[in-house]
C-alpha cells in the first residue's frame, strides 16, 4: 500500500513526539503544552475517513504540531534558537512567536472545510471566517495560559506562560496568530483547488 502524505506526517509526528518526551525541562510544562497538540492529532486521525483535507492543509497544520512539541520539551523560552536571536539582535527568544504565527495556518483548513462542505461559495467570506476563528482561538488560549500560570506551580506556570518579562506578550502572541491566519487566508484565496478525490463529486 502506497503511503499518503498524511500518513507520513503522522509517523513523523509520532517519532518527534516520542523523542521530545524524553527528559523534558519540566514534565508539567511538557504535559500542558502537548495536551492540545495531541487532541488536534487525535481529532484529525478520527475524522480522516469521513473528511480528508488536502495535502496542503495537512502540511500547514503539521507545522504547529512540530514546533509546539519542541516548545513543550525545552519550554519555549529555552528552545535552542540562539543563531536567529543573535542574527537579528533580539533581546528575547522569539521561537514562540514563530509557533504562534503557525497557529494562523489553520485558517486554511478551516476555509477548505467550509468550502468543500458547500456552506458558502464566497471565498472572501471563507477567508474572513478563517481569520476571525483564529483570532478567537488565540484570545481563548491566552486566557487558558493565564489561568494555568496562576493555578500551577509558580515555576511551571511561568515557564508555560513564556512571557520572558514582556507585559505585552499575550497581545503580541495574538497578533502573531492573526498575521499567520491572514497569510494562510490569502494563500487560500490565491490558489485553492479541490483535491482530486472531491473535485469530481
Amino acid at each position: 500500500m502506497k503511503l499518503k502524505l498524511p500518513h507520513l506526517l503522522l509517523a513523523a509526528y509520532a517519532a518527534w513526539f516520542l523523542a521530545m518526551a524524553i527528559n523534558p525541562y519540566s514534565r508539567d510544562v511538557w504535559f500542558a503544552e502537548n495536551l492540545p497538540m495531541v487532541m488536534i492529532v487525535l481529532a484529525l486521525v478520527s475524522t480522516y475517513r469521513r473528511f480528508a483535507f488536502s495535502n496542503t492543509s495537512y502540511l500547514l497544520m503539521s507545522v504547529l504540531l512540530f514546533l509546539h512539541t519542541a516548545g513543550g520539551h525545552y519550554t519555549f523560552e529555552r528552545v535552542p534558537f540562539g543563531a536567529v536571536t543573535d542574527l537579528f539582535g533580539f533581546t528575547r527568544n522569539h521561537f514562540d512567536r514563530i509557533a504562534h504565527f503557525s497557529v494562523g495556518f489553520y485558517a486554511y483548513p478551516i476555509a477548505e472545510f467550509i468550502w468543500r462542505k458547500g456552506y458558502t461559495r464566497s471565498k472572501g467570506l471563507l477567508a474572513f471566517i478563517g481569520v476571525t476563528a483564529i483570532f478567537t482561538v488565540a484570545a481563548v488560549y491566552e486566557i487558558i495560559e493565564w489561568w494555568y500560570a496562576a493555578a500551577a506551580d509558580p515555576a511551571a506556570g511561568i515557564a508555560f506562560l513564556g512571557s520572558q518579562g514582556d507585559v505585552w506578550d499575550a497581545q503580541k502572541d495574538m497578533l502573531a496568530d492573526g498575521l499567520g491566519s491572514i497569510c494562510a487566508a490569502l494563500f487560500f484565496l490565491a490558489g485553492y483547488k479541490d483535491p482530486p478525490s472531491t473535485a469530481a463529486r
